[in-house]
């Protein structure tokens, strides 16, 4: 394709399972009548964040992919609206859980899932009690408007992850994310770093990148938005301030990056046979 619409969500949620997926319905709704091809939701959108604390009584908000009340329903919107919709959730693999994403193409087919890879553990944040590391590997899909790649929040912060999936062929870079204050250190602000983080792997790779936050606040964390769109000389197009609600769109020239991509030499003068410290861990 020689471009593609996309979209950020950006809302608060109400911790009520059914009421969040649907209003994740209605924003894909509306990115679908701006023109959207590829919306992205936040990550694990149905609900509050609950990885804030460790409780077993969260694990009951797992379910297989085939089951999931939230692919259900993002296949049955992406189908009748002809959009791509990457769908972050809790999923449960026998007696093993991930935190995954499945790919529904715009016939409502899942073309796969890519479970999380790098897990944080640290105050606000304690994923490791709930989610294996994914055993997927990273993860492109040819879906009907172009060769997506997926990373996961904390994906988001690891430049190996961005260029293993353009090598793949991604097209577009794609980061459902939950982030905000962190409860052991409020003077921290993490929301420059964290878009810094990520356009830098849209220059370095030249490639866009989306990234789609939870706002607002839940149990004393604030999520501070700021969901964005990044062209593939790291120009953010779109964005979405903290604590509002509502769809980022842009149109993306792929053409124009897939020429740059090769103007610029960056994949013609990598030089893996120096890489080897970087697999290598100690």
């Amino acid at each position: 394709m020689s471009s593609v619409t996309v979209a950020a969500l950006q809302t608060r949620f109400t911790d009520m399972m059914d009421d969040d997926i649907a209003r994740v319905v209605e924003l894909v709704e509306e990115a679908a009548s701006r023109g959207a091809q590829v919306v992205l939701p936040p990550e694990l959108f149905q609900g509050h964040y609950f990885c804030r604390t460790e409780s077993e009584d969260f694990f009951s908000r797992a379910y297989p992919t085939t089951e999931h009340p939230a692919v259900l329903a993002m296949q049955e919107v992406a189908e009748r609206l002809g959009v791509v919709v990457p769908t972050s959730y809790f999923e449960r693999d026998g007696q093993h859980f991930y935190n995954s994403v499945a790919m529904v193409d715009a016939t409502g087919a899942v073309l796969g899932t890519y479970r999380k890879s790098h897990i944080p553990d640290g105050p606000g944040y304690e994923e490791k009690f709930y989610f294996r590391p994914g055993n997927t590997g990273f993860r492109v899909w040819p879906t009907r408007f172009g060769r997506l790649g997926v990373g996961i929040c904390w994906d988001q912060w690891f430049p190996e992850a961005a260029r293993a999936m353009v090598l793949m062929g991604a097209e577009v870079l794609l980061y459902p994310t939950a982030i905000g204050s962190e409860p052991e250190d409020p003077g921290l602000d993490t929301r420059r770093l964290w878009q810094r983080a990520m356009l830098g792997h849209a220059v370095s790779n030249l490639v866009p990148v989306v990234a789609a936050n939870r706002t607002g606040t839940e149990g004393g964390q604030t999520f501070y938005g700021h969901s964005f769109i990044s062209d593939h000389f790291g120009d953010i197009q779109a964005e979405l301030p903290s604590g509002e609600e509502g769809v980022a769109v842009h149109e993306l020239d792929l053409a124009e990056a897939t020429t740059r991509r090769a103007a610029f030499g960056f994949f013609r003068d990598r030089r893996p046979d120096l890489y080897g410290r970087l697999v290598v861990d100690e």
